[in-house]
């Protein structure tokens, strides 16, 4: 079984571990002994910082399914320390509203430099791999920098990173789009188009639809890749009762003047989607939304569950159900 997942930083990681989880249970669907999973993760997030490379969502990936990762926060280091932090405070070396934590920054370390001596993005989230030993292929969107922005009401500047307006700004500041720089140079990064091309499955983790998944899809043949699959295309809202489950999701959809639903969520991916799993609270509206589109072979079949991924067994079942719609839609027997 083939398995190809989108997936943003948090909820994407939390669902990819409960994937894992799920895979290797008792509850797993027949013939998932040995399923090959490839993460397609989002690079938009990425900037560079003290002359260091951070692709956040690789390393949220990277630390949750290698067992390092705060739990509490869902980003960064356990045990993390801040003493390179401090001390570049004391040089008033900014910026001093993204801090990276002493351990992170040896993972930052280690990919800048390899960077620097010609090592593609692709190659460098490999070779962490090898140590974080996250039990996915792990591959960027694209080796090319891609980085999302957002054009804000600023009186010094029009347009800031996307890590300036949600950490510095903590979204406070209403955003009116979110272009995506170097997208024109970009391409998909090898074996992104080909995972989701020979997927027996595809997932679409709970992940922001816009700053998440939608710089993934932007990329050049990615969107076509999936919308062309002859697997069946699953994804899970990130939003419960009209609010997202995390992160800044109801401030991007605003941007877009599309609702803080999960039919408006969906609306964004209809092309793309067999199925759509939503929160229970959510069913009824979101098949009313959904009842005139048409997704890739009709309208989404639209599934309630609880979607609140609390801890590891949480999110294997919420995993465990996403595999299952798509293997039933596939004509597949998920038990």
């Amino acid at each position: 079984m083939r398995i190809a997942v989108l997936s943003g930083g948090v909820g994407g990681a939390r669902f990819v571990r409960g994937l894992l989880a799920h895979l290797s249970s008792p509850a797993a669907p027949a013939g998932a002994a040995g399923a090959e999973v490839t993460v397609v993760a989002n690079t938009g997030d990425d900037i560079t910082l003290h002359g260091l490379r951070v692709c956040p969502d690789i390393d949220t990936i990277l630390y949750t399914l290698g067992g390092a990762v705060h739990e509490e926060q869902g980003w960064g280091r356990r045990d993390e320390r801040s003493t390179v932090a401090e001390e570049l405070a004391a040089y008033g070396a900014g910026p001093s509203w993204f801090t990276l934590g002493d351990r992170d920054i040896a993972t930052h370390l280690v990919r800048t430099r390899m960077l620097g001596a010609g090592w593609t993005l692709s190659q460098v989230t490999a070779a962490l791999a090898e140590r974080w030993q996250p039990g996915v292929t792990l591959l960027p969107m694209s080796d090319q920098p891609v980085e999302t922005h957002v054009l804000v009401d600023d009186p010094d500047r029009r347009a800031v990173h996307l890590q300036e307006w949600w950490v510095r700004m903590r979204a406070g500041v209403p955003a009116h789009g979110f272009p995506l720089l170097g997208l024109d140079r970009a391409v998909a990064a090898p074996g992104v188009l080909d995972a989701l091309r020979e997927a027996d499955v595809v997932l679409l983790p709970p992940s922001n639809p816009v700053v998440s998944l939608g710089p993934v899809l932007a990329v050049p043949g990615v969107r076509d890749a999936v919308r062309g699959t002859r697997a069946p295309v699953v994804g899970v809202s990130p939003v419960i009762g009209g609010a997202a489950v995390r992160g800044m999701a109801e401030q991007c959809l605003a941007a877009l003047d599309v609702p803080c639903t999960a039919g408006g969520v969906a609306g964004l991916l209809v092309d793309l989607l067999d199925g759509w799993l939503v929160d229970d609270v959510d069913l009824d509206a979101t098949r009313e939304d959904l009842s005139g589109t048409g997704g890739r072979g009709g309208r989404p079949e639209t599934v309630g569950t609880d979607l609140l991924m609390r801890d590891v067994a949480g999110a294997a079942r919420l995993a465990g159900e996403a595999l299952g719609l798509a293997l039933r839609l596939a004509g597949r027997d998920a038990a």
